[in-house]
């Protein structure tokens, strides 16, 4: 095989894997927050609800609270928490929002805090990306990009795709 046939075939293999991996989440600062790794995991088809993640640190000194947001993938979106109540997984809608304490870091993941996107318009895959909303009570509203990650994942780290189980709504 000549040189240039090894180098196109290794740039088309470089291409492909980069195609079906999920877009690196960006980490932004708006204000006082730090907002981290915003990632979902994927849906079955036919599913009506999914999940997003994220990290979120306030570094300022005043609390700030996620009240909401919005996504085009979806019709409602909403702030949860999972909780055990006499070894019974139970979820619910966080009516005032989460609050980040100042100087706190709040991590959203599978079996606690999270966000709900509600009555899906499409199926979540692997590899995609999506736009969202979060709204804030004192920073506003800030646009972040999902990365969505395999049904079972449990961290938007480079196995989240391989990891089994997973939480259903």
């Amino acid at each position: 095989m000549t040189r240039f046939a090894l180098a196109a075939t290794a740039a088309i293999a470089v291409l492909a894997a980069s195609l079906t991996m999920p877009a690196a989440a960006q980490d932004m600062t708006v204000g006082t927050l730090k907002i981290s790794a915003p990632w979902a995991r994927a849906t079955p088809k036919g599913a009506s609800v999914g999940g997003g993640y994220m990290t979120i640190t306030n570094t300022g000194t005043a609390p700030e609270r996620l009240i909401g947001g919005a996504a085009g993938i979806s019709s409602r979106f909403e702030v949860h928490e999972m909780s055990m109540d006499k070894g019974v997984m139970r979820m619910r809608e966080l009516a005032q929002g989460l609050e980040i304490k100042p100087g706190e870091k709040v991590e959203l993941k599978p079996g606690g805090y999270h966000v709900m996107f509600m009555d899906l318009k499409q199926q979540l895959m692997p590899g995609q990306s999506f736009k969202a909303t979060l709204q804030f009570e004192k920073a506003g509203k800030v646009e972040v990009s999902f990365a969505v990650h395999g049904i079972g994942a449990q961290s938007p780290g480079p196995a989240a795709g391989h990891a089994p189980g997973g939480m259903k709504h």
